[in-house]
């Protein structure tokens, strides 16, 4: 991806959480030379900040994702099951944007749709080395409600609505009829080691320098 299309991507994206009455954390809009000052460590550790992802290949609009991370506890205090053991994201996904399918070994997190277009979101149970499972069914919390599909079958969420995935849930995701404002409550988040895609692909993008960053991304820490 180009610096240019991120710097536009991140402001498009801040507007669009702006519709729906969210605010994002004053570091948000941070000079890259202020994300890089000495008391901003801990936000660069936990990797809180922009996040502008097309999994390496190139393909934004058909494959890609906007995150913005506003708080992350410490992997350390997730092992010795005491501290901040949680996390906090905002993202959207443009109608029709895939976000790749994957599973997180560690992250037990709940995806809510907070407005716009349906949420839809496909699912495999892990087999018993954690590969997909082409034929079990899957059974998954949906604020409160447990539903089953069958492998590789889709729940919509509606505005309001969402589904919690435990570790080892494989899950796919993208936005029909509209572009898709979307939380996510987790544990403790590692997206260097804790994301597992069924293809071969990236978990960053690749940037072209070919202007300044308006604001730093997680992958530039």
């Amino acid at each position: 991806m180009k610096r240019s299309e991120v710097n536009t991507i991140i402001a498009e994206g801040d507007a669009f959480i702006r519709r729906f009455g969210h605010i994002l954390p004053p570091f948000a809009y941070w000079t890259p030379k202020q994300m890089r000052a000495p008391e901003t460590a801990t936000i660069r550790e936990r990797g809180l900040g922009w996040d502008i992802t097309d999994y390496g290949a190139g393909r934004f609009d058909e494959m890609g994702l906007f995150l913005f991370t506003t708080r992350n506890g410490a992997l350390q205090d997730l092992k010795r099951g005491r501290g901040m053991l949680y996390a906090e994201k905002i993202m959207i996904t443009r109608r029709d944007q895939l976000s790749p399918m994957h599973r997180h070994d560690l992250k037990a997190e709940d995806i809510i749709n907070r407005g716009g277009g349906k949420l839809v979101i496909e699912l495999f149970a892990p087999d018993a080395d954690g590969s997909i499972d082409e034929s079990a069914r899957v059974t998954v919390p949906c604020d409160g409600v447990e539903r089953t599909v069958d492998a590789g079958g889709r729940i919509a969420l509606a505005p309001g609505e969402s589904v919690t995935l435990m570790p080892g849930v494989w899950h796919a995701f993208w936005a029909e009829g509209d572009d898709c404002l979307i939380g996510e409550v987790s544990t403790v988040n590692d997206d260097k080691t804790d994301n597992i895609f069924r293809d071969s692909i990236g978990r960053f993008s690749k940037i072209d320098e070919d202007v300044a960053p308006s604001h730093l991304l997680v992958a530039d820490y």
